[in-house]
């Protein structure tokens, strides 16, 4: 339900966001009042049904790709995983993922995260972003097939499929099938509302003026800013077609505004975030613009082409012929436009690259004024658990960095008894706690939207693994610290054997935490049974230096006394540090193995 309100919502701002549009388009182009014409249509009824209909439209295309994202996931996941730096298989990655997603955006923002945790170049990630262009397509394909008698068929079966079955499987490809078929009974809806606008002097007039490609394109690439999805245009451009109220040149020119308007919604997703997010925008944005410059001017040939290689209706004349033939033809050149862009510029990534980074150049070093940032939690990702979570594994890493050197730092503050370096300690387990508030955050979101049992026991593992890390730093920065504090006051070093002891015991410990840490991760668990195979030898150097303590116990003298038992509270902490570094790596292995830890 919740996840029903937050599509509705979506479907019913943007549908707002039209009305506005529409009313500003009533008062550029004035004729719209005032005529003797406008009597004879039922503008309350023509209105409700226009809007009724394009709310169903858009809310049915948000419950489909909801559907889609959540039934394909884990698939998409996998996908990236093993993106190839092949140009080639990443542009067919990328149009994959955005068919999938419906949101060219949205791999725009995967791409960053990868960047970002240096996976891929800029370079590398320019052949997916181009191949997004592609997958955008794949909604306006659906959409051309037009099957609005078998609408409410889809909405029923969907129905069912989402409130009768209990696999979760099946409840989400039953959301993509009722949202399937919202779209198509949107369409109807739409297109009977827009009927009596086929003999409208002045919409007739509005509608010749778009055969200028540039006024199309304009009014494309703004209408795609309002509602932020170019499927949309190029949809409603469909449903314009099946109704006869727009020819195929001016479908393509909406269209190739749909290309350009989109970029707006991939600029705000850049805005305050990292370079790499603001560079691989601004290519999304290069990359369209430049496809458009280079079509704009041979919209008759491309119109040619998709109208011979469309199917056609001779039997038909006028206005009906349009209505058969328009829509699956705009459909196709929207296609046959992003493959041949991609065609045509995927040979030049590294130019892009180049020309991205001069036009959006490094940030200049500036004194930090939060301590530290998520990497990797985008808001963008909540709706698709699978690739959520996959973020927030790496922000587990990303802090997992941290405490890893706050561990090393402590090592060299012992060694070389350096006040400085332990209070340094101190303010890195405040971007521990910085990280941990926004991880939570995140896994709090996440956990709002439909989860399959997969999804459900990773989160509770990157939830625990989480909570176990944070507690982890905190042994080291409220009882380790401390702890070195108390050996420098009492100025007093180790003997040779104690200092050999507790090292070669911290080292066992350091790398613990380091396996734990990859463990979450690379999901790897093979580092997570060497974690929990540590627990022997740990138990086994733990028994060594508590045997040399007991030899020094006897000693008389205050200070040797009170450096024996801080040296012993030291081995207790870290056997407390490994504890919990074991307890992260115990949910990343099988149960028996975990069972035996």
């Amino acid at each position: 339900m919740k996840s029903f309100n937050r599509s509705f919502g979506r479907s019913l701002g943007r549908t707002g966001l039209v009305l506005l549009a529409s009313l500003t388009l009533i008062v550029v182009f004035p004729s719209f009042a005032g005529t003797d014409e406008q009597q004879e249509i039922n503008w309350v009824s023509l209105l409700m049904q226009l809007f009724g209909g394009l709310a169903m439209f858009l809310y049915g295309m948000e419950q489909m790709s909801e559907g889609l994202k959540a039934a394909a996931g884990d698939t998409l996941k996998d996908v990236l995983a093993g993106l190839t730096k092949n140009r080639f298989m990443g542009a067919i990655t990328g149009a994959f993922v955005t068919a999938v997603l419906n949101s060219s955006s949205v791999t725009t923002v995967l791409v960053v995260g990868f960047i970002s945790a240096g996976f891929m170049t800029l370079s590398q990630s320019i052949g997916i972003i181009m191949g997004a262009n592609i997958g955008s397509t794949f909604t306006a394909q659906i959409v051309a097939f037009n099957v609005t008698q078998y609408a409410l068929i889809l909405v029923a079966v969907g129905f069912f499929m989402l409130f009768a079955s209990k696999q979760e499987k099946i409840r989400h490809y039953g959301a993509m099938i009722m949202g399937l078929g919202l779209v198509f009974y949107g369409m109807g809806v739409m297109g009977e509302g827009m009927s009596p606008l086929r003999s409208y002097p002045p919409f007739i007039d509005l509608m010749s003026r778009m055969e200028n490609p540039l006024l199309g394109i304009l009014v494309g690439a703004v209408f795609t800013g309002l509602v932020q999805s170019s499927a949309a245009t190029t949809g409603i451009a469909i449903v314009m077609a099946a109704s006869g109220l727009i020819t195929l040149p001016a479908g393509i020119a909406l269209a190739f505004g749909a290309n350009i308007g989109t970029c707006v919604t991939a600029l705000l997703a850049a805005i305050g975030k990292p370079v790499e997010a603001v560079r691989a925008s601004v290519v999304h944005i290069v990359f369209n613009i430049a496809g458009v410059l280079i079509w704009i001017l041979f919209i008759p040939q491309l119109a040619d082409f998709v109208a011979a290689i469309s199917p056609a209706a001779p039997e038909l004349s006028g206005k009906a012929r349009m209505a058969a033939e328009v829509p699956r033809q705009i459909a196709n050149a929207h296609t046959v436009f992003n493959i041949a862009n991609t065609l045509i510029f995927i040979g030049f990534t590294n130019g892009f690259a180049r020309l991205v980074e001069r036009l959006v150049p490094a940030r200049p070093e500036e004194a930090e004024k939060i301590i530290v940032q998520p990497k990797y939690l985008d808001a963008e990702m909540v709706a698709i658990p699978a690739m959520a979570l996959e973020r927030v594994r790496f922000e587990i890493g990303h802090m997992g960095e941290i405490i890893s050197s706050m561990l090393n730092r402590l090592d060299e503050g012992f060694l070389q008894q350096d006040r400085h370096k332990l209070d340094e300690v101190m303010m890195m387990d405040d971007k521990v706690d910085v990280l941990n508030d926004a991880i939570l955050e995140y896994l709090s979101e996440i956990r709002q939207h439909p989860l399959t049992d997969n999804q459900s026991d990773e989160f509770q593992r990157l939830m625990g693994a989480t909570i176990n890390l944070e507690s982890l730093a905190d042994v080291i920065e409220s009882d380790l610290v401390n702890l070195g504090r108390d050996f420098l006051e009492l100025e007093i070093r180790p003997s040779e054997t104690s200092s050999l002891l507790i090292r070669e015991f911290a080292a066992e410990v350091i790398l613990a935490v380091a396996g734990a840490i990859q463990s979450v991760r690379e999901n790897d668990e093979t580092a997570a049974a060497a974690v929990i195979a540590q627990k022997d030898r740990i138990r086994r150097l733990q028994e060594e230096a508590l045997q040399h303590q007991s030899q020094r116990i006897a000693v008389q003298e205050p200070k040797h006394l009170k450096l024996v038992q801080l040296e012993m509270e030291l081995l207790g902490h870290l056997r407390r540090i490994y504890t919990l570094a074991k307890r992260v790596a115990k949910e990343f292995v099988p149960e028996e193995v975990a069972s035996n830890a």
